[in-house]
């Protein structure tokens, strides 16, 4: 007699690929145009992977990126799903609200006027 694999609950499924939402994109777009605005930056990537969804951004096209923004949905519960990650790859801010965590962006925008 032949056995059958019992298949794994939906609930417990690896998803094939982590990605932003529509409101994720949203944060992170508007903050994006501005500093192209401000002539800051001038590039950008996204990456959806298995584990992790980055939005890479450049300085120039070449280059590698300035500054990641990430998601990793298996960190909700301990330090925050969102990072904002260096050029030499340490963390700048890390937590669970996206628009938080995207502050550290927004102070390179703003510069004293003399």
């Amino acid at each position: 007699m032949r056995q059958v694999p019992t298949p794994f609950p939906l609930s417990q499924r690896i998803p094939e690929e982590t990605a932003f939402d529509r409101r994720e994109l949203a944060a992170i777009l508007s903050l994006y145009g501005r500093m192209v605005a401000a002539g800051e930056w001038r590039d950008y990537a996204i990456s959806h992977l298995r584990e992790v969804a980055v939005f890479s951004i450049f300085r120039r096209t070449a280059e590698n990126p300035i500054y990641r923004v990430e998601k990793r949905p298996r960190l909700r519960q301990k330090q925050g799903m969102y990072a904002v990650i260096g050029p030499e790859g340490q963390v700048l801010r890390r937590g669970h609200d996206l628009p938080m965590v995207l502050r550290v962006l927004e102070r390179r925008l703003i510069r004293s006027v003399d």
